[in-house]
C-alpha cells in the first residue's frame, strides 16, 4: 500500500512540476499574446484532467506535457529573434527601440501640428 501511495505521490510532484516548468517557459515569448495563450493553456489543460484517477493516463498525459514543453522551447527561443514593441496593456515603457545602447525611444507623434 505504500508503495501505491509514493507512486501517486511521484506522479503528483512530476505533475506539479510540470506545470511550473509549462507556465515559466510560457513567460519566455517576446510576444504578450502568445504569453497570455501560453499561460491559459496550461491552465486549461491542467483544470481539464484535474480528476483523473488512472495512473496509466497520468503518465500518458504527463508524456504529452513534456512533448508539449519541448515544443514550447523550441517556439520561444525562435519568438526572441523577432523584437515586436511592447503594448499598452504589457505596461512599462513603451515606443520604438532605438539609440545608442537600444533604449526605448520617444517619436514625435505625426498628424495635426
Amino acid at each position: 500500500m505504500s508503495v501505491v501511495n509514493s507512486l501517486k505521490g511521484d506522479s503528483a510532484q512530476q505533475a506539479r512540476s510540470l506545470y511550473r516548468q509549462l507556465l515559466r517557459q510560457g513567460e519566455q515569448f517576446a510576444a504578450y499574446n502568445f504569453r497570455e495563450y501560453a499561460k491559459r493553456r496550461t491552465r486549461d489543460a491542467f483544470r481539464e484532467h484535474k480528476d483523473v484517477q488512472d495512473a496509466r493516463k497520468i503518465q500518458e498525459l504527463i508524456q504529452k506535457g513534456l512533448k508539449e514543453l519541448q515544443s514550447m522551447k523550441r517556439q520561444t527561443v525562435v519568438s526572441q529573434f523577432y523584437q515586436l514593441d511592447r503594448l499598452v496593456v504589457e505596461g512599462g515603457k513603451s515606443g520604438k527601440q532605438g539609440g545608442q545602447r537600444n533604449d526605448i525611444v520617444r517619436q514625435k507623434d505625426t498628424g495635426w501640428d
